[in-house]
């Protein structure tokens, strides 16, 4: 039980710094915090809104000895948050689980709704290391698509290949982000795939990869209460999200084939149908 009493475990008071509209509903929030700055991409932290509920947040970008997570008013905890202000409290337990791994020198990476979040530190370290790296940015309609001023600038300063669909086609190709997916690994090689979305958008890349024989490595999204591997919150087969993920590649996916995208668990931990 003492394994659990780490550093990253222990809540610590940050300050918020700043706050960045993304979209009606999303926004980013910029703290300073040690342990949060040596994060990987991917991994995550767990922020706690007092008086309101603690909740999993993936980390979405580094500035400096900033840090930020992007939040998406969906309850009560999110809404709570995405009411604060610059100079308001919040705590910060992390970072937690495992990281992307960067591998070759071509890469696909694929982002739905607040997926992109995590995905655009994971840009950064893909073209620092200079892996020739395609983003792919999926959203319901132009005004739900994330980072887009940022991924703009990013596709005039380097050389990354930026495409952004909608289902409603205001904006970019009108589709989802997998068949976008799909059509370019169809004429295409890339060494790895990399994404983080809704299960089902992660079931059909999973397929995919599979079909264009692409490694493939996905963050899963699911409840999560603790982030210790404690509460079974997030559960998918044999494994607990917080604890072995949120980074699944290829093998570790097949195992949980029949549940990826199909079934998640509720509050109470009851098996859910998506």
């Amino acid at each position: 039980m003492s394994g659990w009493h780490t550093d990253a475990n222990e809540i610590r008071i940050v300050k918020i710094q700043k706050v960045q509209t993304e979209t009606a509903k999303v926004k980013s929030f910029l703290f300073e915090d040690e342990l949060s700055s040596s994060a990987e991409p991917g991994q995550f932290v767990m922020a706690w809104i007092p008086g309101v509920d603690e909740i999993p947040l993936s980390l979405s970008s580094m500035h400096s000895k900033l840090s930020s997570v992007t939040v998406k008013e969906v309850g009560e905890a999110t809404r709570a948050l995405c009411k604060m202000k610059r100079g308001d409290m919040i705590g910060v337990r992390g970072p937690f689980g495992n990281h992307f791994k960067i591998v070759g020198r071509e890469a696909l990476v694929v982002g739905g709704g607040t997926g992109i979040a995590p995905l655009m530190m994971l840009t950064t370290k893909l073209l620092d290391t200079g892996v020739k790296t395609t983003v792919i940015e999926g959203a319901r309609t132009r005004d739900e698509l994330l980072f887009f001023d940022r991924l703009g600038k990013l596709e005039a300063e380097t050389d990354v290949e930026v495409i952004l669909t909608t289902d409603d086609g205001t904006h970019g190709i009108k589709g989802l982000a997998t068949e976008a997916a799909e059509e370019i690994l169809s004429s295409r090689k890339f060494d790895a795939i990399y994404c983080c979305g809704n299960e089902s958008m992660t079931r059909k890349l999973h397929f995919l990869a599979q079909k264009h024989r692409t490694p493939l490595q996905a963050s899963l999204e699911r409840i999560m209460l603790c982030a210790m591997g404690i509460c079974g919150s997030c559960v998918i087969g044999k494994y607990r999200v917080c604890k072995d993920g949120p980074i699944f590649d290829q093998d570790r996916l097949k195992e949980v084939e029949d549940e990826l995208g199909r079934f998640k668990r509720g509050f109470k931990g009851e098996r859910v149908q998506i």
